[in-house]
C-alpha cells in the first residue's frame, strides 16, 4: 500500500521489519522505488534480492527495465538487464519482452526493438502496440501502419492504445484514405466511443484541417478528459484559429477541467504571431499565475511563440530565467540568434554548452552551422565541423546537409563538394544544398552539372531544385547554354505553372540580358501574387529600366495585390538609384500607412534613399538606436556619410560599430574604402585595407582592391596602383583597369593609359569607356593625332560613345537635356540664363579650364564647346524653373567636368541656392560656393 501511494520510506521501514519475505515483498519494494523515480536504488535492492538468493521474477525485471526506460540515461544498465533475462530465461516472460521493448524504442535505434519483437516467443496485444507506438515515437509513420497492418493480418484483436497510435499516425502521415479505412475498424471493434480513441480523431481531423469532423467527434463524446480539451485546442492552433482555440479554453476553465502544461503550451503554439501576440502576453501571465513558470516543456513555447511573434527580446528573457533548460531550450534560442542573424550570440550560446557540458544533438550543430554560413565564421565553421566528427554524428543526413550549405554560402565549394562525397546517404535536399552553393556562388557549369549528376542518381527534382540552377544563369551565354535548356525541361516536367519557378524565369531572363522574355513570361500569366510582382519588378529594376519597374510598383497597387516589405524594398531601391527623392517621400508616407514604418528591411531601404538622395537629416531620423542597430544599418550610414563628402563621420561611424561589438563585413569596408578614396585618406585607407583580412577576416574582394586602385591613382601614385593590381588577392577585371585608366586621364599619364586600356579593351572587347577615357588623356595630353585614331578605331568596331545627358525632375515632369541641346521650349530662355551665369561668374572671378575640352579647336571654341555642356544647361534650366531659396537637383549620366563643378560652385555662391548635383559615381552638394566633395572626386 505505501509502495503504491509513493511513501516509499515508510514502506522500506516495513519491509525492514518484516521476519518473513517472499517473492511479492521483493517486488512491491522494487516496484515502490521505481515509482518514485530512485532508479538507481531500485537496481541496488534488486542486486541485495539477488544476493539472498530470492529468485528473479518477470515482475522485478520488468520494473528495473521500466526504471532504465523512465531515466533516459540508464542505457547501459538497460543493457545488462537484457543480458540478465537471456541468462535466465526470462526472455519468453510477455511483461518482460514488453519492457524491454519500450527500452529499445526509447533510446533507440528502433532496428533493435524490431529485432527483439522478432525473437520474442510469445507476443500479446501490448507488445505489438508497443512496437506501433515505438515507430510512431520515432517519426517511422510508414513501418507503424505496416505493423498494424501485420497485426491484423495475425489475427491480433486491437485495444485502445493501439487504434490511438494508429490513427495518430495517419495524421502525421496526412492519409485520408488510410484513416477512413482505420476508423472503419475502429468502430466494427466497438470502441468508437471510447476517450483515448476520440481523442485521437480529433488530433487525426484537426492535422486533415477538417474542424467540423473534429468538432463532431468532440461534441458526441460521451465524457471529455483534459487530454480531449487539449486535443481540440491544438486542432485550432494547428489550423491557425487562435480565437477559436482561446474559446475552448475558455469553456475548458469553465467545467473547471485540470489545466496542465499541455493545455498552456498548445495555446500558446497558436500564439506566434504579431497580431495574436497580446494574446500570447496574457496565456504567459496565467502561466506565472499558475506556477508553470519553471516547467520546461512551457518555457520553451513560450521562447518559440515570442520568436515567431518577432519579439526575440522577450524570448531571450524567458530563456535567461529559465531554472532549468532542456537540450531543447538552448536549441530554440540558438536557433532564434540564426534566423535573427545574430550568428556571434549563437555561436557564444553554443561554446556556453560546450563549457557546461551540455548533451547535443543533431539539431544543435545544425544552427552551430548555420551560424558559421559567412566566410568571417568559416574557421569557427570548421572547428564545428571537427565537434560534429568528435561527436559522431559525420554520418547524420541533417547535419551533411548544413556542412554543404555552410561550406557553400562561404564561397569554399571544394569543401562543399568534400563533404558531399563522403555523404553514404543523400536525399534532394542534399543535392540542393549543393547546387545552391554552386549557383550562390556564380559557377553555372557545376551548377547544372550537378543538376544532370542528380536526375541520373534517381533522385527526383522539387521547384527548389529548378530555382537555384536557374539562379547561377547570369549571361547571355548562360541563358543560350542552360537557361533556355533548362526552361524546356521546366515545360516538359510540368513545373511551369509552379509559381516559384515562374519568378525564378521571369529573374533568370533579367538577368540574363533578356528583359523581353522576363516580361513575357510575366504579362501572360494567369495568376500573379505579391512574389509574382515583385520578381518582375526587380527585373526591370535589374535591367536598368527604374522608370518601368515604378510602374509595375504602381500597377501592383491598382491590382489590389497586398504589398508587402519586399514591394516597399524594391520600390525604394529604385527610387534611390533614381535619386527621385520627391516619389522615395510618398513611398515612406505609403509604407508608414500601412504599417512598414518599423521593419528592419523598409526603414533601412528608405534610409538608403535618403542617403542616395543627399538628405542626410533624413537619414539620421530613421536610423535605428545604436543597441538596435543591424550591421546592414551601420553599412548604410558609413556609405551614406561617404557619398555626401563627410568622411570624417564615416570613419567615426566605423569605429562606433566596432565599440559596439558588431563585426565589419565585406559591405562595410568597401564603403569605408570609398570614403577614403573620394576623400584622398591614402594612408588611412590603406591601413584600412591591411586590416580588413588580419584583424576582422574579411576576405578581399574585387570591389576592395578597386577602391584600393582608386584611392592611389586619385591621389597620382599611378606607379603604386599598377604594382597593387599585380600583387591583388583575386584574379583582375574590367573594373580594375576601368578605374586606373580614369586615374590616368586625371593625372595626363598617356603611358600607363595606353597599357590600362590595352588590357580593358581584352577583357570587355566592346566597352565604349576604354575607347573614350584614353581618348581623352590623348586629347588632355595634345595629341590630337591618337585622338583621330581612337574614334576611328571605334568606328571600325560599330562602338558608339553613350552621350552624355543631364535631366531635371519638376513635379511629374522630366526635362532632359543633351550637348548643345536646344530642343527644349523654353531654349531661348535657357540660354539667356547662361549667358546672364556666365557673366555673373566671370565677374566673380571664374575662368574657364578649357584642358576639359576635348576637341582640337582654338580656345575661344573650347571655352563655347565647355558652356555646351548638358549640366550647364540642365542648371540654367532648373534655376529659371524652380522658385528663389529652394534646393535644386540635377542627374547627369556621365562624371560631371572639373570646369563645369567651377561653375556649380560660383553659381551656388552667387545666386544663394542649395544646388545637388548627383552623377553616376557620388554626390555634389554645392552651397555658398563650396562643394561637400572638397574638390577630390
Amino acid at each position: 500500500m505505501y509502495s503504491r501511494f509513493g511513501h516509499i520510506e515508510r514502506a522500506r521501514n516495513v519491509f525492514d521489519k518484516m521476519y518473513e519475505r517472499n517473492d511479492a515483498s521483493w517486488n512491491n519494494m522494487i516496484s515502490g522505488f521505481v515509482k518514485v523515480g530512485l532508479y538507481h536504488e531500485a537496481f541496488g535492492f534488486f542486486r541485495k534480492m539477488y544476493g539472498y538468493g530470492v529468485e528473479a521474477s518477470g515482475f522485478s525485471v520488468a520494473s528495473l527495465v521500466t526504471a532504465c526506460d523512465r531515466s533516459d540515461c540508464m542505457l547501459r544498465e538497460g543493457l545488462e538487464v537484457h543480458g540478465f533475462v537471456v541468462k535466465t530465461g526470462l526472455i519468453c516472460d510477455v511483461f518482460v519482452g514488453t519492457s524491454l521493448l519500450n527500452f529499445y524504442c526509447t533510446y533507440g535505434p528502433v532496428s533493435l526493438a524490431r529485432k527483439l519483437f522478432e525473437e520474442l516467443p510469445d507476443r500479446n496485444i501490448v507488445t505489438w502496440t508497443s512496437m506501433i507506438v515505438g515507430y510512431l515515437d520515432n517519426g517511422d509513420l510508414e513501418e507503424a501502419i505496416g505493423m498494424y497492418q501485420r497485426m491484423r493480418r495475425e489475427g491480433v484483436c486491437c485495444n485502445e492504445n493501439t487504434y490511438a497510435a494508429v490513427i495518430s499516425s495517419c495524421g502525421m502521415l496526412g492519409d485520408e484514405l488510410l484513416s477512413h479505412q482505420v476508423l472503419g475498424h475502429v468502430v466494427k471493434s466497438g470502441l468508437e466511443s471510447n476517450v483515448s480513441v476520440d481523442n485521437a480523431l480529433i488530433s487525426m481531423f484537426g492535422a486533415f484541417g477538417r474542424m467540423e469532423a473534429a468538432s463532431y467527434v468532440f461534441d458526441h463524446m460521451d465524457e471529455h478528459d483534459t487530454i480531449s480539451w487539449n486535443s481540440m485546442i491544438a486542432a485550432h492552433a494547428h489550423n491557425g484559429l487562435c480565437e477559436e482555440s482561446l474559446r475552448y479554453f475558455y469553456w475548458m476553465r469553465r467545467i473547471n477541467k485540470e489545466i496542465n502544461s499541455i493545455t498552456v503550451s498548445t495555446l500558446l503554439t497558436a500564439c506566434g504571431t504579431m497580431d495574436n501576440l497580446k494574446w500570447g502576453r496574457g496565456i504567459h501571465a496565467l502561466v506565472v499565475k499558475l506556477g508553470l513558470e519553471s516547467n520546461a516543456c512551457v518555457c520553451n513555447t513560450l521562447i518559440n511563440m515570442y520568436s515567431e511573434a518577432g519579439s526575440s527580446a522577450d524570448a531571450e528573457l524567458v530563456f535567461q530565467k529559465m531554472p532549468d533548460k532542456d537540450l531543447i531550450s538552448w536549441n530554440s534560442m540558438m536557433a532564434r540568434y540564426v534566423q535573427d542573424e545574430k550568428c556571434l550570440y549563437a555561436l557564444e550560446l553554443f561554446a556556453e554548452m560546450i563549457r557546461m557540458r551540455k548533451a547535443m544533438n543533431h539539431v544543435t550543430f545544425t544552427s552551430a552551422l548555420a551560424a558559421c554560413s559567412d566566410l568571417e565564421f568559416l574557421v569557427v565553421g570548421k572547428i564545428v565541423h571537427a565537434l560534429v566528427v568528435l561527436a559522431g554524428l559525420h554520418d547524420n543526413l541533417i547535419i551533411g546537409n548544413a556542412l554543404i550549405t555552410m561550406y557553400g554560402k562561404s564561397g569554399m565549394m571544394i569543401d562543399a563538394k568534400k563533404v558531399f562525397q563522403k555523404m553514404s546517404n543523400r536525399d534532394e535536399i542534399t543535392w540542393n544544398a549543393l547546387i545552391g552553393g554552386y549557383s550562390e556562388n556564380k559557377e553555372p557549369n557545376d551548377a547544372v552539372e550537378s543538376f544532370k549528376l542528380m536526375r541520373e542518381d534517381g533522385v527526383p527534382a522539387n521547384y527548389i531544385t529548378i530555382v537555384n540552377v536557374l539562379g547561377a544563369c547570369l549571361t547571355l551565354d548562360n541563358l543560350q547554354k542552360h537557361g533556355m535548356p533548362i526552361h524546356a525541361y521546366i515545360v516538359q516536367t510540368g513545373y511551369e505553372p509552379d509559381n516559384y519557378v515562374q519568378n525564378s524565369l521571369i529573374t533568370m531572363y533579367a538577368k540574363c540580358g533578356d528583359l523581353k522574355s522576363s516580361n513575357y513570361i510575366f504579362d501572360h500569366l494567369a495568376y500573379k501574387n505579391s512574389i509574382t510582382w515583385n520578381a518582375v519588378i526587380a527585373a526591370n529594376s535589374y535591367a536598368g529600366c527604374g522608370e518601368e519597374a515604378l510602374k509595375l510598383f504602381a500597377k501592383m497597387r491598382c491590382a489590389g495585390v497586398d504589398l508587402d516589405q519586399f514591394s516597399f524594398s524594391l520600390a525604394l531601391s529604385v527610387t534611390a538609384d533614381l535619386a527621385i527623392l520627391e516619389e522615395g517621400q510618398q513611398l515612406h508616407c505609403l509604407a508608414t500607412k500601412l504599417g512598414f514604418k518599423s521593419d528592419h528591411y523598409v526603414i533601412n531601404t528608405m534610409m538608403d534613399m535618403y542617403g542616395k538622395c543627399g538628405e542626410m537629416d533624413d537619414v539620421l531620423k530613421l536610423l535605428p538606436l545604436p543597441i538596435n542597430r543591424s550591421r546592414l544599418s551601420w553599412n548604410i550610414l558609413i556609405s551614406a556619410f561617404a557619398r555626401q563628402g563627410c568622411f570624417k563621420e564615416a570613419r567615426e561611424t566605423f569605429h562606433e560599430m566596432l565599440e559596439l561589438g558588431l563585426k565589419p563585413d565585406h559591405v562595410t569596408f568597401v564603403s569605408l574604402l570609398s570614403a577614403c578614396s573620394h576623400g584622398g585618406l591614402v594612408d588611412e585607407g590603406l591601413a584600412y585595407f591591411a586590416s580588413m583580412t588580419t584583424e576582422y577576416g574579411v576576405r578581399a574582394g574585387i570591389e576592395h582592391c578597386v577602391c584600393i586602385i582608386d584611392l592611389l591613382g586619385r591621389s597620382g601614385k599611378l606607379a603604386e596602383a599598377e604594382i597593387f593590381i599585380k600583387q591583388m588577392p583575386v584574379p583582375e577585371n574590367d573594373l580594375v583597369w576601368r578605374s586606373l585608366l580614369a586615374a590616368c586621364k586625371i593625372h595626363g599619364n598617356l603611358e600607363l593609359a595606353k597599357k590600362a586600356a590595352g588590357h580593358l579593351l581584352e577583357l570587355a572587347p566592346s566597352d565604349d569607356s576604354a575607347y573614350v577615357l584614353y581618348s581623352n588623356v590623348c586629347a588632355t595630353t595634345g595629341r590630337w593625332e591618337d585622338v583621330e585614331n581612337v574614334r576611328t578605331q571605334m568606328g571600325s568596331n560599330s562602338i558608339k560613345k553613350k552621350p552624355a545627358c543631364s535631366w531635371v525632375k519638376l513635379k511629374d515632369k522630366v526635362s532632359s537635356f543633351g550637348m548643345g541641346d536646344q530642343s527644349h521650349p523654353q531654349t531661348e530662355q535657357i540660354y539667356a540664363k547662361l549667358g546672364e551665369l556666365r557673366k555673373m561668374i566671370k565677374e566673380a572671378g571664374y575662368v574657364s579650364d578649357i584642358s576639359y575640352a576635348l576637341q582640337d579647336t582654338d580656345e575661344e571654341q573650347k571655352e563655347l564647346n565647355l558652356w555646351n555642356h548638358s549640366e550647364r544647361i540642365a542648371l540654367a534650366f532648373g534655376l529659371i524653373s524652380t522658385s528663389e531659396g529652394s534646393p535644386l537637383r540635377i542627374f547627369k549620366n556621365l562624371r560631371v567636368c572639373g570646369d563645369c563643378h567651377s561653375v556649380y560652385k560660383f553659381v551656388s555662391g552667387i545666386v544663394g541656392r542649395k544646388i545637388i548635383l548627383r552623377d553616376p559615381y557620388r554626390f555634389h552638394l554645392f552651397s555658398g560656393g563650396k562643394c561637400s566633395c572638397s574638390d577630390y572626386w
